[in-house]
């Protein structure tokens, strides 16, 4: 089994946590299709219709897939506990209970992973974890390729208002100029951003203080539940 996400530093849009179960010849196939880290396919426009295609040979080949999608406001709330890597291991240890046992687990992020081995004697926490087992490419894949897709839905929601919005929801030229542009006109932060960030970019148009969590509920989430594919 193999574990990554897509999505921890965005300040638009949720993260994306995905395990993936291979069996040796599964691994072997997707190994050979190109299957690796899923930020290593070339232009953005290039690499998201690689992954595409290879998240459906993933679907078609692993023993099992699950995906959890944890939402805006979710983060937002465990950040501001100081929780993000602990919400992390929860999501990741709720995936590995829904999964059929596995003779090994391997997660991608030394530090933040490593301390599931307490409780998972079988788990191996790597940096750079899809160089270590294909599982863990195929996991990165599938939750790269669920981000992208829940972002171009954002990115559709504004576009009449905005125009095209860019750079996939991190931190650059083209998300700023998208926050500006909403900040201006809504004197606020769109519901899809992270209230977390630093948002010091904007307070000459919201004003030194501006809070952003002024129009959320200070009830917790529920859990984030993981879908099965």
């Amino acid at each position: 089994m193999g574990i990554d996400e897509a999505g921890r530093g965005p300040v638009i849009g949720p993260m994306v946590l995905s395990a993936v179960c291979l069996d040796t010849r599964g691994a072997q196939t997707l190994s050979r299709m190109g299957v690796r880290d899923s930020k290593h396919y070339g232009p953005v426009h290039v690499a998201r219709a690689r992954r595409r295609e290879l998240a459906d040979a993933i679907l078609e080949r692993a023993v099992h897939c699950v995906v959890c999608v944890v939402d805006v406001a979710e983060v937002d709330r465990r950040v501001r506990r100081n929780e993000l890597n602990v919400l992390e291991r929860e999501v990741a240890c709720r995936m590995i209970e829904l999964a059929p046992a596995a003779d090994r687990i391997v997660a991608d992020g030394k530090v933040l992973f490593d301390a599931l081995r307490a409780r998972y004697a079988h788990l191996e926490a790597h940096n750079k974890g899809e160089s270590k087992h294909c599982a863990v490419a195929a996991a990165s894949i599938l939750a790269k390729v669920r981000r992208d897709e829940i972002f171009e839905r954002i990115a559709r929601r504004y576009a009449h208002e905005f125009g095209a919005i860019a750079g996939g929801g991190y931190v650059n030229a083209a998300t700023r100029r998208f926050l500006r542009a909403y900040a201006k006109k809504h004197h606020g932060l769109p519901p899809e951003a992270r209230r977390s960030w630093p948002h010091h970019g904007l307070s000459d148009i919201l004003g030194k203080r501006f809070d952003p969590f002024a129009d959320l509920s200070a009830a917790d989430a529920a859990p984030p539940q993981p879908s099965l594919f």
